[in-house]
Formats: structure tokens, C-alpha cells, sequence
């Protein structure tokens, strides 16, 4: 706010942040599938016992 806006982020910092933002990405839609199927394969395992 008194000091002026941060420095801009350095290409490697860039680079970085892409890089956890497309495995934050993958791990959601990973789960999200898991989360999904789960009934699917409870419901499965319940018919076989």
C-alpha cells in the first residue's frame, strides 16, 4: 500500500507457479473422477460378497 506494487515475479518463479497450478489442476479432476466412480465400485464390491 506506502511501498508501491511488488516486483514482477522472475521467469523461474513463472514457471513454478505453472507448474503447481497444472498439478492442483490434475489432482482436482483426478479426484473429482475418483469421487465420482466411488458408489460405482462400493456398490460393485457389495454385489460380490
Amino acid at each position: 500500500m506506502f511501498g508501491g506494487p511488488p516486483p514482477p515475479p522472475s521467469k523461474a518463479e513463472l514457471q513454478a507457479q505453472e507448474k503447481a497450478a497444472c498439478t492442483t489442476v490434475r489432482n482436482v479432476c483426478i479426484t473429482s473422477v475418483v469421487l465420482y466412480l466411488s458408489p460405482f465400485a462400493i456398490d460393485f464390491a457389495r454385489k460380490l460378497f
